[in-house]
């Protein structure tokens, strides 16, 4: 990805235990004495990579990165088949924001997030306005279920073929119902046969609607990781986030005076539903920059770009 900043090693690494058994991983680089910027993956259960450390310039902003639970260097890892899914909710991952900010002795903090972790951004800053400086968002995402419900099935009209072998895999009760339900079955069944050729299918299915992308995901070559990550997805799909439909978007006014620049490509799938325009007429201050030709990833040619220049100008502007 061009534009972005060189690469940059953490100075600081921890683990933080958040209760219910769970430790969160992060890190922290660039400036110890900079402008603090949390770092928000999606998924949920992408995890962070150091990519991410990226989007900041290292000698303004103090980036704290870290891997939500049950993913990346967290424990315990969804992969597990004895790691439990209870207390892994989006009231847990708010309140570990919080444990996480009031643990690095950080007042307030820039919120930079992409596609969940945009979600989860949007959620946090309407709960607590007073800890966010700015919002930087990419891969627009509010956590509705037409949300969901477009990626799982919406979408199979525009790839009938992926989406049939999609819809195939899942148990044949649950096919003409909730997918992420279906699979998230599946993905719980304790024999290694059922459980990995369903988070196989899962991920195909995920590839199959980046339009943009081009050849296979890393990520998703490692069984383990696509174990956590469709486990988690599937997880909070079906719970329908554990938010009431359009909440993120009937409490945006709790975002007036925060400034923000959402970032999004004009082929990602999510447009279909109109997400980012929603979210930028019901947040004034928000600013929506559409990129042409670029998808869902922030790794599409113009998204970097865009990103950086935004981070760059809340650098120069007060905590």
């Amino acid at each position: 990805m061009s534009g972005l900043y060189p690469e940059t090693e953490p100075y600081a690494t921890g683990t933080l235990d958040v209760g219910d058994g769970h430790r969160l991983y992060w890190e922290t680089c660039g400036a110890p004495d900079g402008k603090p910027v949390v770092v928000l993956h999606g998924g949920p259960g992408s995890g962070c990579t150091p990519g991410m450390r990226r989007f900041f310039d290292p000698a303004a902003y103090r980036i704290v990165l870290f891997d939500q639970r049950g993913c990346g260097r967290s424990t315990p890892h969804a992969s597990e088949r004895a790691a439990d899914l209870s207390a892994n909710t989006t009231a847990h991952l708010l309140a570990d924001l919080e444990r996480l900010r009031e643990h690095l002795g950080i007042e307030r903090w820039q919120v930079f997030g992409g596609s969940w972790g945009c979600a989860l951004g949007l959620l946090y800053a309407e709960r607590h306005p007073d800890r966010v400086t700015e919002l930087v968002l990419t891969g627009v995402a509010t956590g509705r279920r037409a949300e969901t419900d477009l990626l799982t099935r919406g979408l199979g009209a525009y790839f009938p073929a992926a989406w049939r072998r999609f819809r195939d895999g899942a148990p044949a009760d649950g096919r003409d119902g909730d997918l992420a339900a279906a699979y998230a079955r599946l993905l719980a069944d304790p024999d290694p046969a059922v459980h990995e050729r369903a988070a196989r299918d899962w991920c195909d299915w995920e590839e199959a609607i980046d339009v943009t992308r081009e050849g296979p995901s890393p990520r998703f070559a490692s069984p383990r990781f696509r174990l956590a990550f469709a486990r988690l997805v599937t997880h909070y799909w079906s719970h329908g986030s554990w938010l009431e439909e359009g909440q993120v978007l009937r409490e945006a006014p709790a975002l007036a005076g925060i400034p923000g620049v959402m970032v999004q490509g004009s082929l990602d799938p999510g447009n279909l539903l109109g997400t980012p325009w929603e979210l930028a007429r019901a947040w004034p201050d928000g600013e929506l920059c559409l990129i042409d030709e670029a998808g869902h990833s922030i790794g599409d040619a113009g998204m970097a770009e865009a990103l950086v220049a935004a981070t760059d100008r809340f650098a120069r502007r007060g905590r």
